[in-house]
């Protein structure tokens, strides 16, 4: 499927909010060369003129840091303002913030937004100071995106290089390349031509909706990579009970839940099964491949550290998502009080 922008002239043009956080998008060369974090939400827009005559821009600077310092509780306050300017009349959004956690906050979001309306974010590999800097570039088709009815109902959608990713599915998959963002359980949902919107792939589904009231604590969840070698001294170590009388809780510094990313399709050491088990009888243990892409096995080996024998030992498969994202989900299901049997039910619905 394809549209063309929607059409200027004498009709109202439609609105699309763009919230600045910061990063690299927003990045210009002081004289000494360095990078900073400069530019806000208005500068932004005002490197995309052309699409003054398609549509109303409103731009908001709703944080602005670079993407590694920004919280949980950060996308939960801006998952209300998104939903709010929407209700408010707004045709869609436009998140513009740093590449280095742009898909653990798209799908975050993916999880928290509400709205059917278009929500899409986008960032820059090259700051503007830089020789094919591609924030503006990446903005004008975010823009394009955020304003088209074909990305209606698809849940939040990263634009990157002229490419339309579900916020589900896509990675960073290099740390410098203007074309590092790939989805590669899915390819892309579609791209953009000469200011065309193609989609032609949509989703069956979208991301489970957990909706959290303001001021929610949202709980540390920990995330190991599994490697050659490795004993079970780490696990044991995050599964050791908390010193006497502090409070099983985030304010007592320990992890409410983990993620551990195992080898292949759901595999571990045969030395590390215990020490696994002994985690997941502590807290939510949920197993993602290392891979990064592709779903787990369930059922088919029974060796000791295998997918049957980690799911015995009461460990949560992760379905189709990749660590990063177990991660995110299992924190936001956590902070809305999920037990494990709705935990694992839930995760067992990203594979369909």
């Amino acid at each position: 499927m394809t549209a063309a922008d929607p059409p200027g002239g004498g009709g109202a043009r439609p609105e699309v909010v763009v919230f600045a956080l910061g990063g690299t998008i927003a990045f210009t060369a002081s004289d000494g060369g360095e990078a900073r974090l400069s530019l806000d939400a208005a500068d932004l827009v005002a490197g995309v003129p052309d699409l003054a005559p398609l549509l109303a821009v409103r731009p908001v600077t709703f944080r602005s840091v670079p993407s590694a310092d920004l919280t949980f509780a950060d996308l939960a306050e801006l998952a209300r303002e998104i939903d709010a300017a929407i209700a408010a009349g707004a045709s869609g959004a436009v998140v513009t913030q740093g590449t280095d956690t742009l898909e653990e906050s798209a799908y975050a979001l993916d999880c928290l937004v509400t709205t059917q309306a278009p929500v899409v974010v986008t960032g820059a590999m090259r700051n503007a100071g830089q020789p094919g800097a591609d924030g503006p570039a990446n903005l004008a088709a975010a823009l394009r995106v955020a304003v088209n009815p074909l990305a209606a109902g698809l849940g939040v959608l990263v634009v990157m290089n002229d490419e339309i990713h579900a916020a589900r599915f896509v990675q960073k998959t290099h740390s410098t390349s203007p074309s590092a963002f790939r989805s590669p359980a899915a390819g892309p949902l579609g791209a953009l031509s000469e200011g065309r919107v193609a989609i032609p792939l949509v989703p069956r589904h979208r991301a489970p909706r957990i909706r959290l009231a303001p001021g929610t604590v949202i709980p540390s969840v920990a995330l190991i990579r599994l490697g050659l070698g490795d004993g079970p001294e780490l696990l044991d170590a995050i599964a050791t009970p908390a010193p006497a009388g502090a409070e099983a809780s985030v304010t007592a510094g320990a992890a409410a839940g983990a993620v551990v990313e195992v080898f292949g399709a759901g595999h571990a050491a045969r030395r590390n099964a215990d020490a696994l088990k002994r985690l997941a009888a502590r807290m939510p243990l949920v197993f993602a491949s290392r891979t990064g892409a592709g779903e787990l096995y369930t059922s088919t080996a029974g060796y000791p550290g295998s997918e049957k024998d980690l799911i015995d030992g009461g460990l949560i498969p992760a379905g189709a998502l990749d660590g990063l994202k177990a991660r995110v989900l299992l924190s936001l299901l956590l902070a809305d009080g999920a037990n494990r049997d709705r935990i694992a039910a839930t995760l067992a619905q990203t594979a369909d």
